[in-house]
C-alpha cells in the first residue's frame, strides 16, 4: 500500500503495528506526519494504516518487512528510496528479546535478536543520516531499554547487551552531530505492557512480577516528546531512573548478582 505524495514531514517507523511502535504512529499521525511503516504483519499494518487516514488524513505508506532476515534493512531502505520518500524522522522502535540461559538459547534465535536490534537499527540510521545532515535537520528516536544502564542480565545476557549497545551507540551519535541540525533520542523504558513484555514476563520471573509495567502509550509520548525537545535520552518513570541510576553506581558486581535473582 503506498500513500499519495504529500509535503508533510515523514516519519519511518519500525515495528509499527504492536505496542509502543504502534503508539508512536498514532501520536506522528496526529502531530501531521506523513508516515512510513514497517512490520512484520502485513494485516495489522495495513489495518494501522486505514486508521489513519480515517483518523487524521494521513497519507501511509506501508513496509511488510522482517527485519530479523539477513539484509532486511537494506532492502526497507531500498524500498523507501523507490517510493521517493524523503525521511525527516527515522523511528528505530523494532526489537525482540529472549528470555533463557544464553547456553540453552538457539544460536539462530540469538542471530535474529542480534539483527533485528542492532544490526537494523545501526544500518537505518547510517542509511537515513547523509541526506538529513545535507538538509541540515532530522531526528532519530532508537528505542532501547533502561536495561542498557545494567552491567549484565544473567538470563537475557544478550537482550541486555544489545540495549547497552543501542544507548551507547545514541550517546556517541549525539556528540558527533551536535551542531549539525540532526538530533538522536534513545528512549530507555522499563517493562512496558507490549507483546515482548507479555512473552517475556512469563519466562523471566521475579523482574516482571515485581515491576509495573507503563501503558505503551504513555512511554510513546515520553519519546515523542523528548525526540521533539532534542533530549539526548528520555527515562519515562521514576522507577526507571532510579534503576538507571543505580546500574551505573559501583560496584557493578551487586548489580550483576541482583539482576541473576531477578531473572531467576
Amino acid at each position: 500500500m503506498t500513500g499519495p505524495s504529500t509535503s508533510k514531514p515523514i516519519a519511518l517507523i519500525t515495528g509499527a503495528s504492536s505496542g509502543i511502535g504502534l503508539e508512536l504512529s498514532r501520536l506522528f499521525a496526529a502531530g501531521g506526519y506523513a508516515l512510513a511503516l514497517s512490520a512484520r504483519r502485513t494485516a495489522e499494518l495495513n489495518q494501522l494504516a486505514d486508521e489513519l487516514k480515517t483518523a487524521h488524513g494521513t497519507p501511509v505508506t506501508v513496509f511488510p518487512l522482517d527485519l530479523s532476515q539477513p539484509g532486511a534493512a537494506r532492502e526497507l531502505w531500498t524500498q523507501v528510496e523507490k517510493a521517493n520518500l524523503q525521511i525527516d524522522v527515522l523511528v528505530n522502535n523494532a526489537g525482540l528479546g529472549i528470555t533463557d540461559a544464553f547456553v540453552a538459547t538457539d544460536p539462530a534465535a540469538l542471530e535474529t535478536m542480534l539483527r533485528v536490534n542492532m544490526e537494523a537499527l545501526t544500518m537505518l540510521t547510517r542509511y537515513a543520516l547523509p541526506a538529513m545532515l545535507q538538509r541540515r535537520r532530522g531526528r532519530i528516536l532508537n528505542v532501547g531499554s533502561v536495561v542498557g544502564y545494567q552491567p549484565g542480565g544473567p538470563g537475557m545476557a544478550v537482550y541486555y547487551a544489545s540495549k547497552s549497545y543501542v544507548l551507547s551507540f545514541s550517546r556517541a551519535l549525539t556528540v558527533e552531530l551536535r551542531g549539525s541540525g540532526v538530533t538522536v533520542t534513545a528512549l530507555c523504558p522499563g517493562t512496558t505492557r507490549t507483546e515482548f513484555e507479555q512473552r517475556a514476563g512469563e519466562k523471566a520471573g521475579r523482574l516482571f512480577r515485581l515491576m509495573r509495567p507503563m501503558d505503551a502509550r504513555t512511554v510513546a509520548m515520553a519519546g515523542y516528546q523528548g525526540l521533539h525537545a532534542g533530549r539526548a535520552i528520555v527515562i519515562p518513570g521514576l522507577f526507571n531512573k532510579i534503576m538507571a541510576v543505580a546500574g551505573e553506581l559501583p560496584p557493578r558486581q551487586i548489580a550483576l548478582a541482583v539482576n541473576r535473582i531477578l531473572l531467576s
